[in-house]
C-alpha cells in the first residue's frame, strides 16, 4: 500500500465563487484510475464532516503530482 492523494475542489456554499483545492491523503493499493472510482464514498464521508462546502470536482494523484482532471 502507498499514499495517494485525492485533490478535491471545494466551494463555500455561502460564497459559491470562493473555491479552492484541498488535498486528502489515503493509503491505497492499486492504480490512480481505481482510486478515482472508489473516491466517491470517501468524499461523501468527508463532505459530511464539512457541511458548509460543496465538492465541485476531484482528481487523484501520487503525492507531489497534480493528478488527473475530472
Amino acid at each position: 500500500m502507498t499514499f495517494v492523494q485525492v485533490i478535491v475542489t471545494v466551494c463555500a456554499l455561502a460564497q459559491p465563487p470562493a473555491c479552492d483545492d484541498r488535498r486528502l491523503q489515503f493509503f491505497h493499493a492499486g492504480s490512480l484510475r481505481r482510486r478515482l472510482t472508489s473516491a466517491q464514498p470517501l468524499l461523501a464521508q468527508w463532505i459530511g464532516r464539512h457541511p458548509g462546502l460543496l465538492v465541485a470536482g476531484w482528481r487523484c494523484a501520487w503525492p507531489g503530482a497534480e493528478g488527473e482532471k475530472i
